[in-house]
């Protein structure tokens, strides 16, 4: 263990870094000596510390670590681990060349069974309120209104803390549903007018702080969901009523489930990454191909005195405002926090999450009905 770089063997209890002697602040490794006894101690067998191999730190006692070579002439990066007595107990696996990340499989997002079921369920029913007594189809198009409207002032509440009032917006919104069946657009406007008055005055029954918006926001909610839905009803009236919500609820369906299978099979493109991460510009394509192709069919085949380029307008249309519609309640759950506006259909989520896209298409096809092929 002799080197020839030192004159003398090293002092038993030598714990220097670089062979000067003793370093700053170190502990003698045995008992106390003199400089007379120096010449006579025997050099102290060189004891690996495998702490050393690890950087050039002082551990938490103070003592100097030896965190280089022992003797001066020793070069680290020349000697393998057994020269010069650091093997790691555990050496670390030199990193991996990165590996591409694996390619995982898309997902739906949602349970796909229990979305195709229940929308099998809710495509009976209103299949069968719309053929066999009309007025039951408006009283099907009143509740929906009416639990669209609970789970969007109870999100309203528990996210905003916004209370607009369910009372007058519930039975106000089921009135403007029966009276845009009964008197048209006029009975739909009266109807909206006296609602919107009742969620003034009942709010004023409870303290002022936060009324007004509690009551703007109780407008808004009496105009999105039942004072649209009202041409959902007023489209009823004709006499080809059945066939022309038919249509409108089959245009809807199909622009919904044309962006999804295309924007899920081939989209890359982000539609409006702000509003609604997975919608993508392929798959707006595909809802306008899908809309056009089966608008044509059902104004040339269902609605009376319909004709397929009538058709491929209205798809378009429909087309647009789904997508407006869809965009516009994300940023509504966006603005709340949240996925869904609730629990009620399983794999769909709430009543509101499937009327997003209805509501805001129902006047537009109301209006090009009529304007195509009249209003009886």
């Amino acid at each position: 263990m002799n080197d020839s770089s030192w004159g003398t063997p090293p002092p038993a209890g030598y714990w220097g870094p670089s062979g000067q002697g003793p370093a700053p602040g170190a502990v003698p490794a045995g008992p106390t000596y003199d400089a007379h006894d120096a010449q006579q101690t025997r050099p102290m067998p060189f004891v690996p510390d495998v702490s050393a191999v690890g950087g050039d730190q002082d551990d938490d006692r103070g003592a100097a670590r030896v965190s280089g070579p022992l003797f001066r002439d020793e070069t680290p990066a020349a000697q393998p681990y057994a020269t010069r007595g650091t093997v790691p107990q555990n050496p670390e696996p030199m990193p991996d060349a990165p590996q591409p990340a694996p390619r995982q499989k898309k997902s739906a997002g949602r349970d796909l069974g229990a979305a195709i079921g229940v929308g099998v369920g809710l495509g009976v029913v209103i299949i069968a309120s719309l053929f066999v007594v009309k007025a039951v189809f408006v009283g099907v198009v009143a509740v929906a209104v009416v639990v669209g409207l609970w789970e969007l002032t109870k999100r309203l509440e528990e996210r905003k803390g916004i209370r607009a009032p369910l009372v007058p917006l519930a039975l106000g919104g089921a009135a403007m549903v029966v009276a845009g069946y009964v008197r048209g657009a006029e009975g739909a406007w009266v109807a909206m007018a006296l609602t919107a008055l009742a969620v003034l005055v009942w709010r004023m029954t409870e303290p002022p702080e936060g009324y007004l918006k509690d009551v703007t926001a109780g407008v808004f909610a009496a105009f999105y969901v039942p004072f649209l839905a009202t041409f959902v009803a007023m489209m009823l009236t004709a006499d080809d009523g059945p066939y022309r919500v038919l249509t409108f609820l089959l245009l809807t369906v199909v622009s919904d489930t044309g962006a999804y299978a295309v924007g899920w099979r081939f989209g890359k493109h982000k539609l409006a990454p702000r509003i609604s991460p997975g919608k993508t510009r392929e798959g707006l394509l595909g809802a306008v191909s899908f809309a056009m192709v089966a608008g044509a069919l059902c104004m040339q085949f269902l609605v009376d005195d319909g004709t397929w380029w009538q058709g491929l307008l209205l798809g378009l249309a429909v087309a647009a405002s789904a997508t407006l519609g869809d965009l516009g309640e994300s940023m509504i759950k966006r603005d709340l926090g949240i996925k869904d506006m609730g629990s009620l259909l399983p794999g769909h989520g709430g009543i509101m999450d499937r009327l997003d896209s209805l509501l805001p298409t129902a006047p537009i096809v109301w209006l090009l009905m009529v304007i195509f092929v009249g209003s009886t």
